[in-house]
């Protein structure tokens, strides 16, 4: 047999998903998992595709059965196995072969491996893909990071397994080191955002207009059809019409409000923090998610002070919803935008903004119509934030009061909003020229003599109150 043009390490749903993906774009493979039972079964189910695999018993094995220069994917838990499967992979490879993680990795992860491979002089890739099992299988959306050169190597298989929007591939390289990485992990914090406005649509739905879960999955249709128009959006008209095989309830009926989480929507919000770059949307989202656990507390704090949501008598329209719905989409990606470019700076990667948008718009789990527009906005102007552009200038003009009407009404009847509720703040403070931070800087003038800045310029820096804290 020839040897496989590319490795993968890691046999989970990823991983094979991965593997089949590259085999039936016309690649050879060859494929290691710890337990060789797994190498095997996936490699006997592979079909007509298991002439372009090679299953390999050892980390040897499979180091010969790929072609030099070699380049090895690995699909293992994010931390520490990473760093295992480099240090048992390293020896056996020459100076020019190349491993590239393809998990859920942290960024700071990424930028270490990536300095320690520098070190040796070898190269090293992170790679952040989504689109879960199914894009994985037919097509993800894929971000790149790591050195130029080592990406351009391994590119034409990338963007043959790639999705594609139009005939260009989702896969593109986004800087060195970390951003790869950290472009994924921005995405998925933009996934909780999207996820938890949409959940506080239903919930407004189910709670303030009492529609049941069938009467609901046509409203999300149709929303499919205009604006919002999104992969998620579909998705929840689908989630919405099933039945329990079970008991023939509606599927979303029998489920716990518990959500989980792996983390990286939390990444996504410690690392705005760290930037000063403002993601509230998300970090609403992280917060929901963890609140959403505290199932105990949530039902004490029912029976002390009532009951949750109460009907919203006829005070909103499905319209509103969706307008509130379209608003906060744009404010949340606004957000996340300006975050990956002040992180871009920060670490001066040089992240393409057009072209992370561009990589969106197919195979991941937030692809959606309105990315295609943030794509030509960025490519524009990359340094606005996209609230201003002319096209969401449009639409938040048309649609912010839809939001503020579903943020004000839902408060009164205690339906919460944190995702939307914190979007609008978000976009009161930006639509603001003189805000509230005067008193701000005299609180902090007067207990730490910090200094302010005057609006009429003049040499004076601190208040008349003197030491009087």
């Amino acid at each position: 047999m020839a040897l496989a043009e590319i490795g993968l390490v890691g046999l989970g749903v990823m991983g094979a998903a991965l593997a089949l993906n590259i085999a039936e774009k016309g690649h050879r493979i060859a494929v290691w998992n710890r337990s060789f039972d797994v190498t095997e079964k996936f490699a006997a189910g592979a079909g007509e595709l298991a002439a372009r695999i090679t299953a390999t018993q050892g980390l040897k094995d499979l180091v010969a059965a790929i072609a030099e220069p070699r380049a090895i994917i690995l699909m293992v838990p994010a931390g520490e196995p990473v760093d295992e499967m480099i240090a048992a992979l390293r020896p056996l490879l020459g100076q020019n072969d190349l491993i590239i993680d393809a998990g859920n990795a942290n960024f700071h992860d990424t930028e270490r491996r990536s300095a320690e491979a520098e070190a040796k002089g070898v190269p090293f890739i992170g790679m952040g893909v989504s689109g879960g099992e199914e894009g994985a299988r037919h097509g993800p959306a894929i971000m790149g990071g790591g050195p130029r050169e080592a990406w351009n190597r391994v590119a034409p298989i990338m963007e043959a397994i790639a999705a594609k929007h139009e005939g260009t591939p989702c896969a593109t390289w986004m800087g060195p080191a970390g951003a790869g990485h950290f472009v994924k992990t921005v995405h998925n914090g933009i996934e909780y955002a999207d996820m938890q406005m949409i959940a506080e649509a239903y919930g407004l739905m189910r709670d303030g207009m009492g529609l049941s879960a069938a009467e609901i999955a046509p409203v999300f249709e149709a929303w499919n059809k205009g604006a919002l128009r999104s992969y998620l959006i579909e998705i929840s008209g689908k989630v919405a019409r099933a039945t329990d095989p079970a008991t023939g309830a509606a599927m979303l009926d029998v489920i716990l409000d518990a959500a989980g989480q792996k983390g990286t929507g939390r990444w996504t919000a410690i690392e705005a923090q760290h930037l000063a770059a403002p993601v509230p949307v998300i970090e609403a989202a992280v917060m929901a998610r963890n609140v959403s656990s505290r199932l105990e507390e949530r039902r004490a704090g029912e029976a002390v002070f009532g009951a949750g949501p109460q009907p919203l008598n006829d005070a909103l329209s499905l319209a509103d919803i969706e307008g509130a719905l379209i608003a906060g989409k744009i404010l949340c990606y606004a957000q996340g935008f300006t975050m990956l470019d002040a992180a871009s700076k920060t670490y001066g990667w040089g992240v393409p903004l057009p072209e992370c948008a561009k990589v969106w718009r197919e195979g991941c789990i937030i692809r959606s119509d309105m990315l295609d527009h943030m794509a030509q906005a960025l490519t524009e102007d990359p340094a606005r934030n996209l609230i201003l552009a002319p096209t969401f200038t449009a639409l938040l003009k048309q649609h912010h009061e839809a939001l503020r009407r579903v943020v004000a009404n839902a408060a009164l009847k205690g339906h919460s909003l944190p995702a939307l509720s914190s979007g609008l703040a978000w976009f009161d403070l930006m639509r603001t020229a003189r805000g509230t931070a005067n008193m701000l800087q005299a609180q902090r003038d007067f207990f730490g003599a910090h200094g302010f800045d005057r609006l009429d310029g003049k040499p004076i820096h601190h208040g008349p109150w003197g030491n009087h804290a």
